[in-house]
């Protein structure tokens, strides 16, 4: 049991997975009524946003893929499938290891993310609308600095491979 008064921030760790948790369970229905104003398949949201979150790379692969999204191979390998015949990824062989197929996101595809990103961008503006504007600032300036360092730690070449 951890001291309270010891704890140099009580409770931010809760808190954070609380959000965590609130959102994974809400955000994807607002992504499946219409990014775009179309219904959508979830799971290509998030297809995109790795192909994209690992487009640092030479070369992006399903195993990369399986990485950015915390999954098993043959999971990432079906969702990949789904947003291939979506027309959001397209998929080659690769220069590296013809055995294996590398991933990039197609022109419907660079739209849908950036589609995705407006939506959630508009979600975190209506979020923090009555918050202080020094305090939407600090927010966002403080998500971005996390989001950035750990994706950054988690990368590859960070971790020595």
């Amino acid at each position: 049991m951890t001291d309270q008064a010891a704890v140099p921030f009580p409770q931010a760790g809760p808190a954070l997975f609380r959000l965590v948790r609130f959102w994974s369970r809400r955000w994807a229905p607002g992504v499946a009524n219409g990014v775009r104003g179309e219904p959508e398949n979830v799971q290509n949201v998030f297809v995109v946003e790795a192909v994209d979150g690992a487009g640092h790379q030479a070369e992006v692969t399903v195993a990369d893929i399986a990485h950015q999204l915390g999954l098993d191979r043959s999971v990432a390998s079906r969702m990949v499938s789904i947003a291939v015949d979506a027309g959001y990824v397209r998929r080659g062989t690769s220069e590296v290891d013809a055995r294996r197929a590398s991933l990039a996101l197609t022109e419907t595809g660079q739209r849908f993310l950036a589609d995705s990103h407006a939506f959630q961008q508009r979600t975190f503006d209506d979020m923090v609308a009555g918050w202080p504007e020094a305090d939407r600032h600090s927010l966002a300036r403080y998500l971005r600095r996390l989001a950035t360092e750990l994706i950054d730690a988690d990368r590859p070449a960070a971790r020595g491979g």
